[in-house]
């Protein structure tokens, strides 16, 4: 791999990875990517960035806008901050419309993990005499694509779990209260997070407790993410506000109930059946399923209950907090989990980011390892 990059190669790939986040809301189920064209002195001829699914990737919106500008791209470099593709899926190999437009150079930022790819875009491009480099803004690359990294590598999406709350580490008082803890800003920059998000989870303890609509407000974004329920005996109300968003709706449940079940059909929704024990729903069966549905991000707002059952599973990677500057005293905790008797026995975690949002601090943390 190539670890030495000019300051114009660097300059060019930052532009292909700004590229790669304006398609943060649009591309599930496929990765955010970036292309540019340039030429040897970094003029760029054409950029682009993936298109929604079905229709085109970032090469080829790259090479659409050099011919749209009346600019012969033979023997430019094509910066893209993800390997080509070299398969026929939904779209034609990336890699072949490269060669066939008589780029002499690709600097790639790294692999793709799709099995389907993985090395062979970089194989067939240097087979027809292409150069090829990797490496450059790799961080950077995977970050924007952390639940697709993750869904191809092990076959479940990236969970974010988010939560608003107190400083005392509350998210509601004792009578269930909650809105608002935190501010107009904090909650605006949750619905971003909510955006990008292939999905969206929450339980019916929400749904019954606070009757929320689910989805994304104020976000200048043509989808709204999938809901997913769980609702172990099917509990939804049939006049539940989450009901008035136009979105697929997956329940995941537990029991058996023939009427309810028909009914929650005729509303759209799909049902699913993954009995755990307790009664419960089997929680890592349904992080598996999310999987085999393609989504990659999975951002998760719920009760105590159930982030307390995802954290003891193990299937959240990374927390969304929000704290507001004010204590409230006794209430609800953001997750119900079971005592420990040794400190050394607590989940570890990282901090990856934070900043203010209006007034309240917004922290990333990550588990560890």
């Amino acid at each position: 791999m190539t670890t030495h990059f000019s300051h114009q190669d660097t300059a060019v790939m930052t532009q292909a990875l700004a590229l790669a986040e304006q398609a943060m809301f649009i591309t599930s189920p496929n990765p955010r990517v970036g292309c540019v064209l340039a030429t040897t002195d970094g003029k760029v001829l054409g950029q682009g960035h993936t298109q929604a699914v079905g229709l085109a990737h970032a090469e080829i919106m790259a090479l659409r806008d050099a011919q749209a500008r009346g600019h012969d791209v033979r023997g430019a470099t094509a910066y893209v901050t993800l390997e080509p593709c070299a398969h026929q899926g939904r779209t034609g190999p990336c890699c072949d419309a490269l060669v066939a437009a008589g780029i002499a150079k690709v600097v790639a930022s790294v692999q793709d993990p799709n099995p389907q790819v993985a090395g062979l875009g970089v194989a067939r491009l240097r087979a027809a005499g292409i150069e090829v480099e990797m490496g450059l803004g790799e961080t950077a690359a995977i970050e924007l694509n952390l639940g697709f990294f993750k869904r191809m590598q092990q076959g479940t999406p990236w969970l974010r779990m988010k939560s608003a709350q107190s400083l005392d580490g509350q998210t509601a008082l004792l009578n269930g209260q909650s809105q608002w803890i935190t501010s107009e800003a904090a909650r605006q920059d949750g619905h971003l997070w909510r955006a990008r998000a292939c999905a969206l989870l929450s339980g019916i303890g929400t749904v019954l407790q606070d009757d929320p609509q689910l989805n994304v407000r104020g976000v200048n974004t043509p989808r709204q993410p999938h809901l997913l329920l769980v609702d172990s005996r099917l509990q939804t109300p049939m006049n539940a506000r989450l009901w008035h968003t136009e979105r697929p709706v997956v329940i995941y449940h537990a029991e058996h109930n023939q009427d309810k079940q028909e009914a929650l059909k005729a509303k759209g929704a799909e049902l699913v059946c993954l009995p755990g024990s307790g009664g419960k729903v089997d929680l890592a069966a349904m992080v598996k399923d999310m999987g085999q549905r393609g989504y990659n991000e999975v951002h998760v707002e719920a009760g105590h209950k159930l982030n307390g059952s995802l954290l003891t599973t193990g299937v959240i990677d990374e927390l969304l907090l929000y704290l507001a500057p004010q204590m409230l005293g006794p209430g609800q905790s953001m997750a119900a989990l079971p005592a420990l008797e040794q400190l050394g026995d607590a989940s570890q975690w990282v901090f990856t980011n934070h900043s203010l949002v209006g007034v309240d601090l917004r922290l990333l943390a990550r588990r560890l390892g």
